[in-house]
Protein backbone atom coordinates (compact mmCIF):
# COMPACT_ATOMS: atom_id res chain seq x y z
CA UNK A 1 0.00 0.00 0.00
CA UNK A 2 1.51 3.83 -1.13
CA UNK A 3 0.32 6.81 0.51
CA UNK A 4 1.96 10.28 -1.10
CA UNK A 5 1.77 12.98 1.13
CA UNK A 6 1.91 15.94 -1.60
CA UNK A 7 2.89 18.51 0.39
CA UNK A 8 4.49 19.12 4.03
CA UNK A 9 7.15 21.42 5.17
CA UNK A 10 9.24 19.03 6.64
CA UNK A 11 12.04 21.71 6.44
CA UNK A 12 10.11 24.08 8.80
CA UNK A 13 11.83 24.99 12.11
CA UNK A 14 8.51 22.96 14.19
CA UNK A 15 10.78 19.62 12.69
CA UNK A 16 14.41 20.60 13.62
CA UNK A 17 14.00 18.13 16.99
CA UNK A 18 13.26 15.07 16.03
CA UNK A 19 12.43 15.16 11.99
CA UNK A 20 14.31 11.88 11.71
CA UNK A 21 11.65 10.58 14.16
CA UNK A 22 8.67 12.63 12.30
CA UNK A 23 10.03 10.96 8.74
CA UNK A 24 10.12 7.23 10.59
CA UNK A 25 6.93 7.56 11.76
CA UNK A 26 5.42 8.31 8.61
CA UNK A 27 6.84 5.86 6.65
CA UNK A 28 6.16 3.08 9.42
CA UNK A 29 2.53 4.33 8.67
CA UNK A 30 2.33 3.73 5.37
CA UNK A 31 3.45 6.84 4.08
CA UNK A 32 6.05 6.37 0.98
CA UNK A 33 6.63 9.77 -0.19
CA UNK A 34 6.21 13.02 0.72
CA UNK A 35 6.71 16.67 -1.31
CA UNK A 36 8.53 19.11 0.11
CA UNK A 37 7.52 22.71 -0.81
CA UNK A 38 9.51 25.58 -0.37
CA UNK A 39 8.49 29.08 0.52
CA UNK A 40 11.01 31.55 -0.13
CA UNK A 41 14.98 31.76 -1.69
CA UNK A 42 15.74 31.73 1.64
CA UNK A 43 14.67 27.79 2.42
CA UNK A 44 15.72 26.42 -0.96
CA UNK A 45 18.51 25.45 0.89
CA UNK A 46 16.67 23.97 3.87
CA UNK A 47 14.37 21.83 1.25
CA UNK A 48 17.13 20.55 -0.69
CA UNK A 49 19.06 19.45 2.40
CA UNK A 50 16.16 17.72 4.09
CA UNK A 51 15.42 15.94 0.86
CA UNK A 52 18.51 14.52 0.22
CA UNK A 53 19.10 13.24 3.90
CA UNK A 54 15.32 12.12 4.40
CA UNK A 55 14.60 8.91 2.06
CA UNK A 56 11.31 9.22 0.14
CA UNK A 57 11.37 13.08 0.14
CA UNK A 58 11.40 15.30 -3.01
CA UNK A 59 11.50 18.73 -3.43
CA UNK A 60 9.53 21.59 -5.38
CA UNK A 61 10.91 25.21 -5.23
CA UNK A 62 9.34 28.37 -5.45
CA UNK A 63 8.29 31.98 -4.08
CA UNK A 64 4.78 31.68 -1.68
CA UNK A 65 2.65 34.60 -2.57
CA UNK A 66 2.94 35.51 1.42
CA UNK A 67 6.91 36.20 1.13
CA UNK A 68 7.56 37.92 -1.78
CA UNK A 69 7.01 41.27 0.09
CA UNK A 70 10.70 40.65 0.65
CA UNK A 71 11.68 38.76 -2.51
CA UNK A 72 13.95 40.20 -4.83
CA UNK A 73 14.15 39.92 -8.80
CA UNK A 74 16.90 38.69 -8.52
CA UNK A 75 15.48 35.65 -6.12
CA UNK A 76 13.54 34.49 -9.83
CA UNK A 77 16.77 33.64 -11.28
CA UNK A 78 18.02 31.71 -8.31
CA UNK A 79 15.11 29.81 -8.48
CA UNK A 80 16.10 28.92 -12.39
CA UNK A 81 19.38 28.32 -11.11
CA UNK A 82 17.93 25.83 -8.17
CA UNK A 83 15.61 24.13 -10.38
CA UNK A 84 18.43 23.57 -13.25
CA UNK A 85 20.31 21.82 -10.43
CA UNK A 86 18.29 20.12 -7.95
CA UNK A 87 15.46 18.19 -10.43
CA UNK A 88 12.32 19.10 -8.35
CA UNK A 89 8.87 17.37 -9.16
CA UNK A 90 6.95 20.57 -9.46
CA UNK A 91 7.28 24.69 -9.04
CA UNK A 92 5.96 25.72 -5.63
CA UNK A 93 4.37 26.88 -3.22
CA UNK A 94 3.55 29.78 -5.47
CA UNK A 95 0.15 31.58 -6.18
CA UNK A 96 -2.30 34.12 -4.42
CA UNK A 97 -3.62 34.74 -1.09
CA UNK A 98 -6.01 37.43 -0.70
CA UNK A 99 -7.17 36.72 2.65
CA UNK A 100 -4.12 38.90 4.32
CA UNK A 101 -5.74 42.23 5.30
CA UNK A 102 -2.99 44.33 6.18
CA UNK A 103 -1.66 47.32 4.25
CA UNK A 104 -2.37 48.38 0.51
CA UNK A 105 -4.30 45.69 -1.01
CA UNK A 106 -3.57 46.90 -4.48
CA UNK A 107 0.20 47.01 -3.98
CA UNK A 108 0.12 43.78 -1.93
CA UNK A 109 -1.82 41.94 -5.21
CA UNK A 110 0.28 43.88 -7.76
CA UNK A 111 3.34 42.29 -5.87
CA UNK A 112 1.97 38.97 -5.90
CA UNK A 113 0.74 38.72 -8.99
CA UNK A 114 4.33 39.90 -10.52
CA UNK A 115 5.98 37.22 -8.90
CA UNK A 116 3.22 34.33 -9.11
CA UNK A 117 2.86 35.00 -13.46
CA UNK A 118 6.66 35.22 -13.22
CA UNK A 119 7.15 31.80 -11.54
CA UNK A 120 4.47 30.54 -14.00
CA UNK A 121 6.58 31.07 -16.54
CA UNK A 122 9.87 29.27 -15.25
CA UNK A 123 7.56 26.25 -14.81
CA UNK A 124 6.28 26.16 -18.09
CA UNK A 125 10.23 26.66 -19.76
CA UNK A 126 10.97 23.87 -17.51
CA UNK A 127 8.08 21.87 -18.28
CA UNK A 128 7.13 21.09 -14.26
CA UNK A 129 3.79 21.17 -12.86
CA UNK A 130 2.87 23.51 -10.21
CA UNK A 131 2.11 23.64 -6.40
CA UNK A 132 -0.82 26.09 -5.81
CA UNK A 133 -1.54 28.06 -3.21
CA UNK A 134 -5.77 29.54 -3.80
CA UNK A 135 -6.33 31.35 -0.97
CA UNK A 136 -9.66 33.27 -1.46
CA UNK A 137 -7.68 34.20 -5.03
CA UNK A 138 -9.10 30.91 -7.07
CA UNK A 139 -10.65 32.87 -10.23
CA UNK A 140 -7.97 35.21 -10.74
CA UNK A 141 -5.15 32.43 -10.54
CA UNK A 142 -7.49 30.65 -12.57
CA UNK A 143 -7.15 33.01 -15.23
CA UNK A 144 -3.13 33.00 -15.40
CA UNK A 145 -3.40 28.89 -15.77
CA UNK A 146 -5.84 29.49 -18.77
CA UNK A 147 -3.50 32.16 -20.32
CA UNK A 148 -0.27 29.83 -19.43
CA UNK A 149 -1.28 26.72 -20.70
CA UNK A 150 0.92 24.77 -18.19
CA UNK A 151 1.57 20.83 -17.87
CA UNK A 152 -0.50 20.57 -14.39
CA UNK A 153 0.17 20.27 -11.08
CA UNK A 154 -2.00 20.58 -7.63
CA UNK A 155 -4.56 23.07 -6.04
CA UNK A 156 -3.13 23.05 -2.69
CA UNK A 157 -5.42 23.34 0.34
CA UNK A 158 -8.85 23.60 -2.07
CA UNK A 159 -12.09 25.41 -0.80
CA UNK A 160 -13.32 26.61 -3.69
CA UNK A 161 -16.36 26.03 -5.73
CA UNK A 162 -17.93 22.75 -7.71
CA UNK A 163 -17.44 24.73 -10.79
CA UNK A 164 -14.09 26.24 -9.66
CA UNK A 165 -13.30 22.39 -9.33
CA UNK A 166 -14.19 21.72 -12.45
CA UNK A 167 -12.20 24.18 -14.32
CA UNK A 168 -8.94 23.25 -12.14
CA UNK A 169 -9.77 19.44 -13.76
CA UNK A 170 -10.51 20.98 -17.17
CA UNK A 171 -6.88 21.93 -17.10
CA UNK A 172 -5.21 19.07 -15.89
CA UNK A 173 -5.04 20.16 -12.19
CA UNK A 174 -5.43 17.89 -9.17
CA UNK A 175 -7.06 18.88 -6.29
CA UNK A 176 -5.48 18.91 -2.62
CA UNK A 177 -7.28 17.75 0.60
CA UNK A 178 -6.13 17.03 3.80
CA UNK A 179 -6.72 18.26 6.96
CA UNK A 180 -9.81 20.72 6.60
CA UNK A 181 -11.98 17.90 5.46
CA UNK A 182 -11.90 16.39 8.95
CA UNK A 183 -13.98 18.93 10.57
CA UNK A 184 -17.79 18.54 10.47
CA UNK A 185 -18.35 21.99 10.11
CA UNK A 186 -16.37 22.06 6.89
CA UNK A 187 -19.60 21.47 4.61
CA UNK A 188 -18.46 22.54 1.22
CA UNK A 189 -14.78 20.47 1.55
CA UNK A 190 -16.60 17.70 3.01
CA UNK A 191 -19.24 17.94 -0.01
CA UNK A 192 -16.40 18.23 -2.69
CA UNK A 193 -14.29 14.97 -1.21
CA UNK A 194 -16.93 13.09 -1.36
CA UNK A 195 -18.34 14.09 -4.79
CA UNK A 196 -15.21 15.13 -7.07
CA UNK A 197 -14.45 12.19 -9.19
CA UNK A 198 -11.36 10.36 -7.06
CA UNK A 199 -9.07 10.38 -9.96
CA UNK A 200 -9.05 14.31 -9.21
CA UNK A 201 -8.02 13.97 -5.46
CA UNK A 202 -4.63 13.79 -4.08
CA UNK A 203 -3.73 14.18 -0.11
CA UNK A 204 -1.64 16.66 2.09
CA UNK A 205 -1.00 16.76 5.32
CA UNK A 206 0.52 20.67 4.86
CA UNK A 207 2.46 19.95 8.06
CA UNK A 208 3.13 21.27 10.63
CA UNK A 209 0.27 23.32 10.00
CA UNK A 210 -3.62 22.80 8.94
CA UNK A 211 -4.23 19.82 11.44
CA UNK A 212 -6.77 17.57 11.15
CA UNK A 213 -9.85 17.34 13.88
CA UNK A 214 -8.33 14.71 16.10
CA UNK A 215 -5.06 17.34 16.10
CA UNK A 216 -6.53 20.55 16.49
CA UNK A 217 -3.81 22.77 18.28
CA UNK A 218 -1.13 20.80 17.78
CA UNK A 219 1.49 20.16 15.38
CA UNK A 220 0.35 18.61 11.98
CA UNK A 221 2.70 15.75 11.05
CA UNK A 222 2.85 13.52 7.67
CA UNK A 223 2.22 10.20 9.84
CA UNK A 224 -1.83 11.47 9.78
CA UNK A 225 -2.03 10.99 6.09
CA UNK A 226 -3.59 7.50 6.57
CA UNK A 227 -5.97 8.65 8.81
CA UNK A 228 -6.83 11.59 6.26
CA UNK A 229 -6.99 9.05 3.34
CA UNK A 230 -9.64 6.97 6.05
CA UNK A 231 -11.46 10.40 6.53
CA UNK A 232 -11.59 10.48 3.00
CA UNK A 233 -12.87 7.50 2.52
CA UNK A 234 -15.74 7.40 5.03
CA UNK A 235 -16.84 10.78 3.22
CA UNK A 236 -17.18 8.75 -0.34
CA UNK A 237 -18.27 5.47 1.22
CA UNK A 238 -15.43 3.08 -0.29
CA UNK A 239 -12.14 1.28 1.42
CA UNK A 240 -9.17 3.02 2.65
CA UNK A 241 -7.50 0.62 -0.03
CA UNK A 242 -9.24 2.20 -2.48
CA UNK A 243 -8.34 6.17 -1.65
CA UNK A 244 -4.67 4.87 -0.64
CA UNK A 245 -4.44 3.20 -4.35
CA UNK A 246 -6.40 6.21 -6.18
CA UNK A 247 -4.51 9.31 -4.53
CA UNK A 248 -1.40 8.09 -4.80
CA UNK A 249 -1.45 7.00 -8.47
CA UNK A 250 -3.40 10.60 -9.13
CA UNK A 251 0.14 11.62 -7.52
CA UNK A 252 2.26 10.16 -9.58
CA UNK A 253 0.28 11.57 -12.57
CA UNK A 254 0.41 15.11 -12.06
CA UNK A 255 3.88 14.98 -10.31
CA UNK A 256 5.74 12.65 -13.10
CA UNK A 257 8.84 12.88 -10.98
CA UNK A 258 7.30 10.87 -8.25
CA UNK A 259 7.84 8.10 -10.29
CA UNK A 260 11.16 7.28 -9.87
CA UNK A 261 10.28 5.90 -6.67
CA UNK A 262 7.92 3.33 -7.69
Amino acid sequence: MTLIDTHCHLDAAEFDGDRDAVVDAARQAGVSVIVVPAVERANFGAVASVCRDQPGCMAAYGIHPMYVARAREEDLAALSATIARENPVAVGEIGLDRFVAEGDHAVRDAIQMHYFTEQLKIAKAAQLPVLLHVRQAIDPVLQQLRRMKLVGGIAHAFNGSQQQAEEFIKLGFKLGFGGAMTYPRARRIRHLAAHLPLDAIVLETDAPDMPPEWKVGARNTADQLPRLAESLATLRNVPFEVVAEATAANAIQVLPGLARFF
